[in-house]
């Protein structure tokens, strides 16, 4: 019986590792935080702006315009995220 516990304790632990490893690796897998960082480093609303680039850049694969000005048509995924509204959802 303590040998068929044996690998159920591995698979739990298996599953386990890869859960918390993609809950880790979500936008930091990407690089989000710095190239948002680089993104919003001129934004009048900093806390805003680094929000709502983060979301882009997760659901764009981590693909964010380089530089504050750079132009969105580098990303064509974060250029073409709109709001509710219809407006740029990506800063």
């Amino acid at each position: 019986m303590k040998l068929a516990l044996v690998p159920l304790v591995i698979l739990s632990l298996v599953v386990t590792f890869f859960v918390v490893e993609s809950s880790i690796t979500s936008t930091s897998e990407f690089g989000c935080d710095k190239k948002c960082e680089l993104r919003c480093s001129r934004s009048g609303r900093r806390d805003r702006c680094l929000q709502y680039c983060g979301i882009c850049c997760g659901k764009c694969n981590g693909c964010v315009p380089l530089g504050p000005y750079a132009d969105k048509a580098d990303c064509p995924c974060y250029r073409d995220l709109k709001s509710d509204k219809g407006t740029h959802k990506c800063p």
